[in-house]
């Protein structure tokens, strides 16, 4: 791991933060790094500066292997990726592994009750490209705050939830559920058009 810092100490960090502040994040492509995904994905990839969500049929079941290409791409550009509240110590290996340069990646602890808070700070700061949050609970209105403060900051925001939760309205951008049996990405909401009608194989798992 890069570093495990408290909030308050992240978003102070902003103040040299310049190179960022002075202008806003482009809203360019944002691709997923798994070619099938991005071809059925109506923006060709992530939302840019939008929620995303997933569906997990349990914590740690592929989350990571979903998102560690962007992430990768994003460290390589020298831009911070931040976890909040994290389920499991992240294995620091196993994230160099996939290409994520430690240094731009930062975990916050946080309780679970401040976890969606801290969440939102960090995408409000503007001094982070993603941020990825595993709130046990999260209503309309909490996904919401998520939603506007990742449009604010100009930043990509993951909320890796229980499959229980794709039986709730979100206002979140994307919604993807995680399957393991088999193991699939299914996209059940896909801003910007209709979502495909067939899973797409995770690679290497399927």
């Amino acid at each position: 791991m890069g570093a495990v810092v408290d909030l308050d100490r992240l978003l102070e960090q902003r103040r040299v933060w310049r190179g960022r502040q002075a202008q806003a994040r482009p809203l360019g492509l944002q691709p997923t790094g798994h070619a099938a995904l991005d071809e059925r994905l109506p923006e060709g990839g992530w939302p840019a500066a939008a929620l995303s969500e997933l569906l997990l049929a349990n914590p740690g079941c592929g989350e990571l292997q979903l998102l560690w290409p962007t992430l990768a791409r994003l460290s390589a550009e020298a831009s911070r990726v931040v976890l909040v509240a994290p389920p499991f110590i992240p294995f620091a290996p196993a994230w160099q592994a996939a290409g994520v340069d430690l240094r731009w990646l930062v975990q916050v602890d946080a309780e679970p009750a401040d976890a969606l808070w801290a969440a939102e700070q960090c995408l409000r700061s503007g001094s982070c490209a993603a941020v990825l949050c595993w709130p046990e609970r999260a209503d309309d209105r909490a996904l919401r705050r998520l939603q506007v403060a990742a449009e604010t900051g100009q930043a990509l925001a993951f909320a890796c939830r229980p499959q229980q939760a794709s039986h709730n309205p979100s206002p979140a951008a994307l919604r993807i559920a995680v399957d393991t049996r088999p193991a699939q990405w299914r996209v059940l909401k896909s801003r910007g058009g209709m979502p495909p009608a067939l899973p797409i194989p995770c690679p290497g798992r399927g």
